[in-house]
């Protein structure tokens, strides 16, 4: 079977240096990128020797150099069958209070960065009629917890797009999975986040301890970016339809479950309410 041709974002740590290290282990094409490809190069070492590897580049805010990445792609591979949107990060902070440029400047990573990455490889899918897309969402994406307001804004925003792009690109032969994960041994809560560096103190108590919390679980989360990655890779090799939502982690599937169940009795609890607009 022809291996397909991978292009990930945000491969420098975490998710995606992981899942691009068993891409290349089984061989198939993949288009590793981020802002600085030396980290990359360290954990490969011998990425030279490996011709199923391709290093570009990328920062998924600047059109251009998207441009670019894609067409590097095409002149080595001549196709794109699957797009991991990894690259994002987090804002930890109360919602009063909150940096305007730090909401922006995550904003135009974790949601308008994937945009144009969508808008830059959707026409291949779509010519081919077929290809998965993976926005690397988070529990988050579903639930919210006091201190990360806009970092749930943004995965939240990132689950509808995907959820209308689903059923827009489904009769083109082309899939799209949100990936889900819970707490996951990666720099997310560490070096890669940013923080209010002056909170309200009336939300210590809150925001200010969920934070403190997630920080100090920081390198002793539950979840394993590894075995993550072995489960996209054999998500994408299976031939019945992929999940637009796919959980990953115990912690994920149970919190997630408590907002279902509790979204479910708050609408029967006000059944009666909600049918009093009916005319």
């Amino acid at each position: 079977m022809k291996k397909k041709v991978w292009f990930v974002t945000g491969t420098s740590t975490g998710l995606g240096k992981e899942l691009v290290k068993y891409l290349v282990q089984q061989k198939c094409n993949v288009v590793a990128t981020a802002r600085n490809i030396a980290t990359i190069k360290e954990y490969l070492p011998n990425w030279q020797a490996l011709d199923n590897l391709l290093l570009l580049t990328l920062d998924i805010t600047d059109p251009h150099q998207i441009k670019n990445a894609v067409q590097k792609s095409l002149e080595k591979w001549h196709t794109i069958d699957v797009l991991v949107n990894n690259a994002g990060y987090a804002y930890f902070s109360p919602v009063e209070g909150a940096a305007e440029n730090e909401i922006a400047a995550m904003f135009k990573v974790n949601l308008w960065g994937v945009k144009k990455m969508l808008d830059a490889i959707l026409p291949i899918m779509r010519q081919h009629k077929s290809g998965h897309i993976l926005n690397v969402s988070s529990l988050g994406g579903l639930r919210a917890f006091a201190g990360f307001g806009y970092y749930h804004a943004s995965k939240f925003a990132l689950e509808g797009l995907s959820e209308s792009l689903s059923l827009e690109v489904a009769p083109l032969g082309i899939q799209v999975t949100l990936v889900e994960p819970g707490d996951f041994k990666t720099d997310f809560a560490s070096r890669s986040a940013k923080e209010n560096p002056k909170p309200l103190a009336d939300y210590a108590a809150t925001a200010g301890q969920n934070i403190a919390n997630l920080k100090k679980l920081s390198g002793n989360q539950p979840g394993n970016p590894a075995k993550a990655a072995k489960i996209i890779y054999a998500l994408t090799e299976e031939s019945s339809k992929a999940p637009l939502h796919l959980l990953l982690g115990q912690d994920a599937y149970i919190r997630a479950l408590e907002k279902l169940q509790a979204m479910q009795d708050s609408f029967n609890e006000n059944y009666a309410l909600t049918i009093q607009t009916d005319d």
